[in-house]
């Protein structure tokens, strides 16, 4: 799965948890982003993320 898909997926899914999710461009090194939920803070890579990695950052956010 790419990145971008990935985040939509996480922003449906603190969406249907009532907790807040952002996404910010800026903050990573690189081309990595940096997301938040609720307080929780996770990094996301770009390119095709593997399933282990998806749910490390679900898992971090509060979200699995």
């Amino acid at each position: 799965m790419k990145r971008e898909q990935f985040i939509r997926e996480l922003r449906k899914r603190a969406r249907e948890m009532g907790k807040p999710f952002d996404v910010f461009e800026d903050r990573g090194k690189g081309s990595h982003y940096r997301v938040t939920c609720d307080g929780r803070m996770s990094t996301v890579k770009s390119g095709d993320l593997t399933p282990t990695y998806m749910k490390l950052v679900k898992k971090q956010l509060g979200l699995d």
